[in-house]
């Protein structure tokens, strides 16, 4: 059976409501919080993507109970301190950065010794940024290279409070140290540059001992030791990630308008609404509400007949990050030239984004300068490819969003395309072609 996709036409004009599965960066961060709960916690709408799975599969292996029935997930945590750290375990984080790093900070008081290991991919990626904060805590670690995975984790029941601060913007590497911080006596203090902030927003629900002072540029968050955790239930909503490809699917495509229903907006994910509205396409949220901390709407988007070009401030970087391969599909029907600084961290994922964000252009036939941590996009309002124009995406790391960003291109301008690797898909968002056949129809 072959594993890549053709799209030899565009997409016509379309009215659509749809749904998308649930936030993986919840889903995730629920499936450890649940962990540690002391009793019995079920989650809805949890996103049964490679990586949820995986981390689903991590806890398993410290002696959770997790049992997954059609439409719900139920996890009988047993208490901050009830991991079983069994002698040789080794986990396996797939292609999860945000479950390799996060699940790093509960292990830190493992009483033996545990791996982690990860895909060809994930390998890559640099996990210094998590080991070195940790190993302040007094854990130690064994890294390849040391940067990378596999690693071994040896945890202490010496625990000592830290003053950290993480100055990437990487809500990975917040969260594992808050985690580690609930394991220890004392004070811990991180003085965070504004990233994501679904682990703070958590712990405020689950009246945790974690506070947090804001400023313009960074949080001051402080961790006390916990000692209990109370039982979550959660109807997760959607991914605003995931419905991202939409949103540009609509707006790349004139008179088409979509609703998304249930969408997690939190303020530190919608960088790329703020980045889209600024650039001309209309976005409105309907039925807002807050639900565990979270806030949440239905998204209406119309199709864009005029795009302008941005200088994208760079204060919005972190709260689109995951979205910019997306973004710039945009760029490129704008009228003038975008530009997009400091996105270094795009080639911290799980392939150079930056570089297959030049290639996927270059592609389209749109001239763009690209530096170590830049893009210009010179716009061309007019963009459509001729039918006979072959492209081809392949080795990309099995990336999941530069498989789905290509898709949304073909859709969007034309030609003929062959992405391979569709099965990347899996790893955070299965039903994506699903849904792509529901707007087409």
């Amino acid at each position: 059976m072959s594993n890549s996709i053709k799209i030899i036409k565009k997409i016509g004009i379309f009215k659509k409501i749809i749904k998308v599965p649930g936030d993986k960066s919840l889903s995730i961060r629920w499936v450890l919080f649940a962990s540690l709960a002391e009793g019995r916690s079920k989650a809805k709408n949890l996103l049964m993507s490679e990586d949820v799975i995986a981390a689903i599969k991590a806890v398993k292996k410290l002696g959770i109970k997790v049992i997954i029935k059609k439409k719900e997930c139920i996890i009988f945590g047993k208490g901050i301190e009830g991991y079983n750290y069994k002698k040789n375990l080794t986990i396996n984080a797939q292609n999860s950065g945000t479950l390799g790093r996060l699940i790093l900070g509960l292990l830190v008081n493992s009483s033996k010794p545990i791996n982690l290991i990860g895909d060809k991919s994930l390998s890559k990626r640099d996990f210094s940024r998590v080991s070195k904060p940790l190993s302040r805590f007094g854990a130690k670690f064994k890294l390849k290279k040391n940067n990378f995975l596999p690693l071994k984790i040896y945890g202490s029941s010496n625990l000592k409070p830290i003053k950290y601060h993480e100055n990437k913007g990487s809500a990975q590497c917040k969260s594992s140290i808050i985690f580690a911080a609930m394991r220890t006596d004392g004070d811990t203090i991180i003085k965070a540059k504004k990233s994501r902030n679904h682990t703070e927003l958590l712990c405020k629900h689950l009246k945790l001992p974690v506070s947090i002072k804001k400023n313009n540029n960074y949080d001051e968050i402080k961790i006390k030791k916990v000692k209990k955790i109370g039982t979550i239930n959660y109807d997760i909503p959607s991914d605003i990630s995931s419905s991202a490809f939409f949103i540009v699917l609509t707006a790349l495509s004139e008179q088409s308008e979509l609703v998304i229903k249930n969408v997690n907006i939190n303020p530190s994910r919608i960088g790329i609404i703020t980045i889209l509205k600024k650039m001309g396409v209309k976005i409105f949220f309907k039925n807002q509400k807050t639900y565990k901390g979270e806030k949440k709407a239905d998204i209406k988007v119309i199709g864009a007949k005029n795009i302008k070009a941005i200088n994208c401030p760079p204060k919005l970087n972190s709260g689109a990050i995951d979205e910019f391969l997306v973004i710039f599909l945009v760029a490129a029907k704008a009228k003038g030239v975008s530009y997009f600084r400091n996105i270094g961290e795009l080639n911290q994922k799980e392939s150079p984004r930056l570089q297959w964000a030049e290639k996927i252009l270059t592609n389209l036939g749109i001239k763009t300068i690209t530096t170590k941590d830049s893009i210009k996009i010179y716009g061309n309002p007019n963009l459509n490819i001729n039918f006979d124009k072959k492209i081809i995406i392949k080795n990309y790391l099995k990336d999941h969003r530069v498989f789905m960003t290509s898709l949304i291109a073909a859709l969007s301008f034309g030609g003929q395309w062959v992405i391979h690797d569709k099965d990347s898909i899996n790893t955070s968002f299965p039903n994506f072609l699903k849904i792509i056949d529901e707007i087409k129809k």
